[in-house]
């Protein structure tokens, strides 16, 4: 598994996990409970998860829509961060 992005915002996990679904590409978000144990404060990120060999299309099928959609530019991917992108 790979991470394909990581994010507080609940709305963005949901649209990519469907959004992905309807290509055919399985997803997996970690930290999706984690709020329990937080108090509910958003604190630590969901991850959105996708297998190695889906990473490539899932990343250029979740950019492609969100510069159709008109999408903020700002979805911290893992390569990027890895790189030492923007978080």
């Amino acid at each position: 598994m790979k991470e394909l992005m990581r994010t507080n915002d609940i709305v963005l996990v949901s649209w990519a996990e469907a959004l992905l679904a309807g290509e055919g590409i399985a997803t997996f978000v970690l930290d999706a409970n984690m709020s329990v144990l937080e108090g509910s404060a958003n604190a630590i990120p969901r991850r959105v998860m996708v297998a190695d060999e889906d990473f490539p299309a899932a990343k250029t099928l979740i950019d492609a829509a969100r510069s159709v959609l008109n999408l903020a530019a700002d979805i911290p991917w893992a390569d990027e961060e890895d790189a030492g992108g923007a978080p």
